[in-house]
C-alpha cells in the first residue's frame, strides 16, 4: 500500500457525504455507542461497490442505463426518506430524553442502505482502486481486495471519530432546543439536497 493511496483515501473519507451525515446524526441523537453501529453499517455498505469494482461488474453497471437509473432513483427515494425521518417529531435526530430508542440492527441496516443505494459509489471504486495497482500485475485481484479492505477500515475509523465528536456535543445540544431545531433543518436539508443531486446525476 502506497502513502498516496493512504492520503487520498483519508481525504475522500473525510469529505462530508451521506455516510458522514448519518453517523453524525446518530451520534447527536443517540450517543456514541449507536454512532459506532452507524459507522459499521456505512462501512458494510461499501462492500457491494468494492466487490463490483474488483470483479468488473461496475463496468457493466456503468453501461447499463436501466440498472443505473433503477438504483439511482431507489437511492434518491431513500435520501428523501432520511431527510423526512430527521425532521419529523421523534425522528432520527431527536435528542430528547424521552425519545424512542432505535435498535442497533436498524441503525446498521440504514447505514448499509445509504451506501448500497448510491450508484456513484461503484463508479468511484471503478475509477479509484485501479490507479494504485500496477498494470499487468499477476497479483492484481489480491491487491485490489487488500486496498478495498484498507479503505473500508479507514472509513470505519474516521466515521467512529465523527460519531464520537457528535456524541460529545450531545449534552450541549440537549440543553439548547433552538440549536437542535436548527441542526434538524440543516441535516434534513442536506439529505434532501444530496437526494436531488443524485437525481440529477448522470452516469
Amino acid at each position: 500500500m502506497s502513502i498516496e493511496f493512504f492520503l487520498t483515501s483519508i481525504i475522500v473519507i473525510l469529505l462530508p457525504g451521506t455516510g458522514v451525515l448519518y453517523t453524525l446524526a446518530i451520534g447527536l441523537g443517540q450517543g456514541f455507542r449507536p454512532s459506532i453501529a452507524a459507522a459499521f453499517g456505512c462501512t458494510l455498505g461499501i462492500l457491494p461497490a468494492a466487490t463490483a469494482s474488483i470483479v468488473g461488474l461496475a463496468a457493466i453497471f456503468h453501461t447499463s442505463a436501466v440498472a443505473f437509473q433503477l438504483v439511482k432513483y431507489l437511492g434518491v427515494a431513500y435520501l428523501f426518506y432520511m431527510a423526512w425521518n430527521i425532521i419529523r417529531d421523534k425522528g432520527m435526530l431527536d435528542v430528547s430524553e424521552e425519545r424512542d430508542v432505535t435498535s442497533l440492527r436498524r441503525i446498521i441496516t440504514n447505514g448499509m442502505l445509504i451506501n448500497i443505494l448510491n450508484p456513484k459509489l461503484s463508479l468511484f471504486f471503478l475509477a479509484f482502486l485501479p490507479q494504485f495497482v500496477s498494470v499487468g500485475s499477476e497479483n492484481a485481484t489480491p491487491n485490489l481486495i487488500f486496498l478495498a479492505a484498507v479503505f473500508m477500515l479507514l472509513t470505519f475509523v474516521v466515521f467512529v471519530g465523527y460519531g464520537a465528536c457528535a456524541a460529545f456535543a450531545r449534552d450541549y445540544i440537549i440543553s439548547r432546543p433552538a440549536v437542535m431545531k436548527w441542526l434538524k433543518y440543516c441535516f434534513a436539508g442536506t439529505f434532501g439536497f444530496l437526494g436531488l443531486k443524485l437525481a440529477l446525476f448522470e452516469s
